[in-house]
């Protein structure tokens, strides 16, 4: 899309006013956007055919002879059958030779309805379901590989979006218009051949639904696109609030507060702004629309009509049976004539929406989850040299330098905003560090195969979440193992919840939430945090990290909860966050951050004698807990 255009009354220069050249210069710039612009569309439409081939080649097939049958019977009865029949009928042929032909022609017509209606109630339907299945395979495919960044741009997310709506649909439209467009040509060649043995001037009237659809039909096209652009902001809003209403996330806090009406305002802001887009072009569409048809189809039709009937009743210089003729081909050309523009502006309209689409399936990762690299055959050392990281032109981590070796367990505690999560998704590769390096084993992580290097961490994330799958499924989260009861059944055990989930009548095999089973289970958030605790227990890795894995449980619960993680940094090294220091008391390094940056470090007794900042927030979240007034009794 080019730059806006400045603001009325701006007083910035004018380039073009300085120099007379820039004019010319300026035209053949503008000029040669639009010609890529143009090549934009037509390779969208390509894009999008390629795709559809590759995806049910039938369907393709099926587009094309839809077309070719739909064309001919048009061009076959209007040129042929009825020249025939009228002609025969004004030079008395015999009536056996006249119902013969009909009789053939009927047999003809019969055999392409019967093909036409097979395509279309069998291979087109079954297309659609490959094609859905396929487009949505690849778009999930994306999906799952771009990095997480691009779900945290707003930019990104609408283009995602705008991919995801109704894109089978656009797809196989442009399936329908390409064949349309192509076979059309043959077809108009054809009817045009037969006007033109009758009178070569009545040819001209195809003029008028070329302005009509080319130029009033291509403006109208265009504002309808700048209109769907400008809504699909809102729509997010509206699908957003949709499911709050549905799902029971916010279900108890919509009937405990006024959260509600806060909910309307936003989908009635969001219906206004779309309403205002709607009034905004409602009126150039409105008056496109009214000059299209007039010029499609009510000049050239009334046209023809007048200029047949003066040429039989006035100048005398065709007879009733080529007006008769004339007619019927000017109604089949002025259709084909449609029907190609419409094809046409079809192909443009969904051409532009199937950049999004192209986009967002062409989107060159800049950390791709099917990275290939060395693969790493064990954990020895991971190490942060001199990481800075900036989100979104904001320094959240400055100058980073840590090591974490075999074994170690390893806890990174602070204030929030310390940047304690940020560093997990460095480790993780989510992002990667605006300056320095994150090595595994000496080398940069960037080396390695992504997904093997993931392989080496099992990770319970502060914001997990829930699938509406078994408990088993949630635990194991697609992974295969040979012994997978076991494995669960321990998990579960180690995080807590093993007696809950053994209380449930179906067990592990419970389905979790009520979004598809009515027996679902649903747990409390302590219960739900035990559960993804037990996925990081389940997962064979050499490190272990949990971010924040007891903010919603009880002190009891949790303590018992950092035990068994303890016990699990006998085989493993460990890397977790918290709030809460006494769960730091036994880890071997204790990393303090503050805004990005580590200000203290070492063992957890070393720290308390520095009498420092992890000191004096150890000691007031002691007292806290232990409802007395004195330090010494805390540090002691």
């Amino acid at each position: 899309m080019g730059k806006k255009e400045d603001k009325k009354g701006s007083t910035k220069p004018n380039p073009e006013s300085q120099n007379p050249d820039s004019v010319s210069t300026h035209k053949k710039k503008k000029k040669n956007k639009d010609k890529l612009s143009f090549k934009r569309t037509v390779e969208n439409n390509i894009f999008a055919m390629k795709m559809a081939a590759s995806i049910d080649k039938k369907l393709v097939i099926a587009g094309f002879f839809l077309m070719f049958f739909g064309y001919f019977e048009w061009v076959f009865y209007d040129g042929i059958f009825m020249r025939k029949i009228v002609n025969a009928l004004d030079t008395n042929q015999p009536f056996n030779e006249i119902m013969w032909f009909i009789a053939l022609s009927g047999v003809l017509f019969l055999v392409l309805r019967f093909y036409s209606k097979y395509a279309e109630n069998v291979t087109l339907p079954l297309g659609m379901i490959n094609l859905y299945g396929g487009i949505y395979k690849r778009l999930f495919a994306k999906a799952k590989n771009v990095e997480l960044r691009c779900y945290e741009d707003s930019d990104f997310y609408d283009k995602y979006t705008m991919a995801m709506d109704g894109a089978e649909e656009k797809v196989a439209k442009i399936v329908q218009s390409f064949w349309g467009v192509i076979v059309s040509i043959p077809a108009l060649g054809a009817v045009f051949y037969f006007m033109f043995e009758i009178d070569k001037f009545a040819v001209l009237f195809i003029i008028s639904p070329l302005i009509g659809n080319f130029i009033f039909g291509n403006y109208k096209q265009k504002y309808e696109y700048k209109r769907y652009q400008e809504q699909v902001p809102n729509n997010k809003v509206h699908n957003y609030v949709n499911r709050m209403m549905y799902l029971p996330d916010g279900a108890k806090e919509i009937r405990l507060s006024n959260v509600f009406s806060l909910l309307k305002e936003q989908y009635q802001a969001a219906t206004k702004k779309n309403v205002k887009a709607a009034i905004k072009y409602a009126f150039a569409n409105c008056s496109l629309s009214f000059w299209r048809i007039t010029f499609t189809f009510t000049i050239i039709f009334e046209g023809v009509l007048f200029y047949a009937i003066y040429r039989n009743l006035v100048s005398k210089t065709i007879t009733l049976a080529q007006l008769t003729i004339m007619t019927s081909l000017m109604v089949a050309m002025t259709w084909i004539l449609i029907r190609a523009f419409e094809n046409i502006m079809d192909l443009i309209k969904n051409g532009v929406f199937m950049n999004n689409l192209r986009t967002f399936l062409e989107y060159e990762e800049k950390i791709a989850q099917d990275q290939k690299g060395i693969v790493p055959e064990e954990f020895e050392s991971l190490e942060f040299k001199n990481v800075c990281f900036s989100y979104k032109d904001e320094e959240t981590i400055k100058d980073l330098s840590f090591r974490v070796d075999k074994g170690d367990i390893v806890a990174l505690v602070g204030h929030n905003g310390a940047g304690k999560t940020t560093i997990i998704k460095l480790l993780l590769r989510f992002y990667d560090p605006t300056s320095g390096e994150i090595l595994l084993n000496g080398k940069n992580i960037k080396e390695y195969d992504l997904r093997a290097y993931r392989r080496l961490f099992a990770t319970t994330f502060q914001d997990f979440a829930i699938f509406a799958m078994s408990i088993k499924e949630n635990v194991l989260m697609g992974r295969h193992y040979d012994n997978e009861d076991e494995i669960v059944h321990r998990a579960l055990r180690r995080a807590g919840i093993l007696e809950k989930v053994e209380s449930l009548p179906n067990g592990a095999d419970t389905i979790m939430t009520k979004e598809f089973d009515k027996d679902g289970a649903v747990f409390s958030g302590g219960q739900h945090q035990k559960l993804a605790v037990a996925r990081t227990f389940a997962k064979e890795s050499p490190v272990k990290i949990f971010d924040e894995p007891s903010s919603a449980l009880d002190p009891i619960a949790e303590y018992e909860l950092f035990k068994n993680i303890l016990k699990e940094g006998r085989d493993h090294t460990m890397i977790f966050i918290s709030h809460r220091l006494s769960s730091v008391k036994n880890c071997d390094k204790v990393f303090m951050l503050e805004k990005g940056t580590i200000i203290e470090r070492g063992d957890h007794r070393e720290l308390i004698d520095k009498r420092g900042k992890y000191a004096k927030m150890y000691i007031r979240q002691a007292m806290n807990y232990l409802a007395v007034e004195n330090e010494e009794e805390v540090i002691l």
